[in-house]
Formats: structure tokens, C-alpha cells, sequence
């Protein structure tokens, strides 16, 4: 059963840290300054979920040291930036070609 967490949980990390900066986005209602540092924004908050997922619940994260959930924290937060741009951009595909 603790293979399944281990599998979960990257995934589980990025879809808050999207949700959290979906949230945010519409919070400053899409102010350009802070489009800058989403990324930046989306990693922080990945390494904190992952420091608290290793302390708070240690079978989950598959780290072996709190160093090792930084980074895979961190890589979680930036997976939701990307998947962001994933649908921004196949949604902008569809535009194109109707021109």
C-alpha cells in the first residue's frame, strides 16, 4: 500500500500548487509583474508542501531526507507550471487555426 502513496503524492503536490496559483492568477486578476514569478511562486510553494508531506506524513513522500523532499517538492510545484502552459498552449492551437 506504500507504493501507492509513493506514487501519489508528486502528482497530489502539483495539482495544489495549481490550484493555489490558479487561485492567486485571479486573485491579482492577471497582473503582468506577478505572471513573472508564477514559476518562481509555483516551486516555493512545492518545496514547503513537500518539507510538510515529509515531517507531517513520512510514508508519503518518497525522500529519504528532508533534501530529497525539497527537491522533489520543488520539481512538483514547477510540473504544475508546466501543465499549465500544456493547456495554455494546445488551447491557443485551436485558435490559430481558425484564422
Amino acid at each position: 500500500m506504500e507504493q501507492y502513496l509513493n506514487i501519489i503524492s508528486v502528482p497530489a503536490i502539483a495539482a495544489i500548487v495549481y490550484f493555489v496559483i490558479s487561485i492567486i492568477k485571479y486573485a491579482v486578476n492577471g497582473n503582468e509583474k506577478f505572471k513573472r514569478f508564477i514559476p518562481v511562486v509555483a516551486a516555493a510553494l512545492g518545496i514547503v508542501l513537500g518539507i510538510v508531506a515529509f515531517y507531517a506524513v513520512p510514508g508519503i513522500i518518497p525522500a529519504d531526507n528532508v533534501f530529497t523532499a525539497i527537491l522533489i517538492g520543488g520539481a512538483s510545484g514547477l510540473t504544475a507550471t508546466g501543465a499549465n502552459q500544456i493547456i495554455k498552449q494546445l488551447g491557443k492551437g485551436d485558435e490559430d487555426d481558425g484564422k
